[in-house]
C-alpha cells in the first residue's frame, strides 16, 4: 500500500476543570488527508483546500509533525501529503491538531505501523507547538485514541483512556472569529488562588468519576470552571447569553472548547442536543455574526482510514 485516505476528526480540549489535561473526540467534522509513499526522499504538501495554509513543510503543522517522526525513523522513501481542510484554524476544535495527528498517523500505517499511539502523539506534540507556541496534547491524544483522554503527563509522556457514556453527546456552536491560541494563553493569570484551586480539583475528580460511572448528575454538578473561564469567556462574543440559554435548554454544562471561540455543551441524548442547538442558535441569529453548529456523538474510535 503506497496511498491512505483518512478522517482526522475535531476534538474538544479542557472540558471546562480539565485545563490543558482533558479532552474528547468528535465525529461530525474533521479533515481529510491523503498520505502518499513516494520514491523520493523528504516530506511534501501537494495540495491544501478548504482553508489557506502555507505549504512549505516547515511552516506546516502537518508538516513539522511529520518532519519529527521522519527524522527519528530515517525511512528509505518520502511522502506527499494532501489536505482537505475542514475545520477552520483558530476556531477551537482542534484545527492544529488535527492536522498534527493526520500527517504521522497515515505515514505511520504505510510504513506497516512501527510506532503506537503514544509515540505518534509525541511526534505531533511538535506540530502543535508550531500553532499555539508550547506542547500540549490535549486535543491531540483525543484524536489519535478516540473518547475521552487525559492527559497524565508530558515527561515521561502518558496518557489515560476514559470511558465515556453511550448517550453522551457534544453541542458545539463556532461563531466565525478567530482568537489564536497563543492570545488567549497570554490572558490567563500566572498564579491562582489555593481556594480557586481546590474547587478547580475537586471538580475535576468528580468529572473523571462521572464518566467511570456514567453519572450524568454528578457530571452536571462537576462541569465548571473556576480558574481559566472568568478570562478567556472576555474574548468570545455572548458567550454568557449562549451558556445560560444552553443550560435552560438541559445541558448538563457549557463551557470554552479548548481556547475559543467555539462553545461546547455536553448533553444527555440527540434530543437535548437538539433543543440546545436549537436554542443557542436563536441567540447568535439576533447578533449578525456569522456561525456554525455541530451536533456530535463523543467518538470512541478517533482517527480512521477512509
Amino acid at each position: 500500500m503506497n496511498e491512505i485516505k483518512i478522517f482526522s476528526p475535531a476534538t474538544v480540549a479542557n472540558v471546562a476543570c480539565g485545563y490543558d489535561v482533558l479532552g474528547f473526540c468528535l465525529d461530525a467534522v474533521g479533515d481529510e488527508m491523503l498520505i502518499r509513499k513516494v520514491d523520493k526522499k523528504g516530506i511534501l504538501i501537494t495540495k491544501i483546500e478548504g482553508f489557506e495554509l502555507p505549504f512549505k513543510t516547515e511552516l506546516n503543522v502537518a508538516g513539522v509533525s511529520a518532519l519529527a517522526m521522519y527524522e527519528k525513523l530515517q525511512p528509505d522513501c518520502g511522502f506527499e501529503i494532501e489536505i482537505y481542510k475542514n475545520i477552520k484554524p483558530g476556531s477551537g476544535i482542534g484545527s492544529s491538531a488535527a492536522s498534527a495527528v493526520g500527517s504521522v498517523f497515515g505515514m505511520n500505517a504505510l510504513l506497516g505501523s512501527p510506532y503506537n499511539k503514544t509515540e505518534l502523539t509525541q511526534f505531533a506534540m511538535k506540530g502543535e507547538a508550531l500553532a499555539s507556541k508550547c506542547e500540549h496534547a490535549d486535543n491531540l491524544a483525543p484524536a489519535l485514541f478516540g473518547g475521552f483522554t487525559l492527559v497524565k503527563s508530558l515527561s515521561p509522556l502518558e496518557i489515560l483512556e476514559i470511558p465515556s457514556p453511550d448517550n453522551l453527546y457534544a453541542t458545539i456552536i463556532h461563531p466565525q472569529i478567530e482568537i489564536k491560541t497563543a492570545d488567549s494563553r497570554a490572558i490567563l493569570p500566572k498564579e491562582v488562588k489555593l481556594q480557586e484551586a481546590i474547587v478547580q480539583w475537586a471538580n475535576f475528580g468528580s468529572l473523571i468519576h462521572s464518566l467511570h460511572t456514567n453519572n450524568y448528575q454528578l457530571m452536571k454538578r462537576s462541569l465548571h470552571d473556576a480558574i481559566i473561564e472568568p478570562h478567556r469567556s472576555k474574548l468570545i462574543p455572548f458567550y454568557k447569553e449562549v451558556k445560560q440559554a444552553a443550560l435552560n435548554a438541559g445541558a448538563l454544562g457549557t463551557n470554552i472548547s479548548g481556547s475559543g471561540p467555539s462553545i461546547f455543551s455536553l448533553c444527555k441524548g440527540i434530543e437535548i442536543a437538539t433543543m440546545v442547538s436549537d436554542a443557542i442558535k436563536k441567540v447568535y441569529l439576533s447578533t449578525g455574526i456569522k456561525f456554525d453548529i455541530h451536533i456530535s456523538k463523543i467518538n470512541i474510535e478517533g482517527i480512521k482510514v477512509l
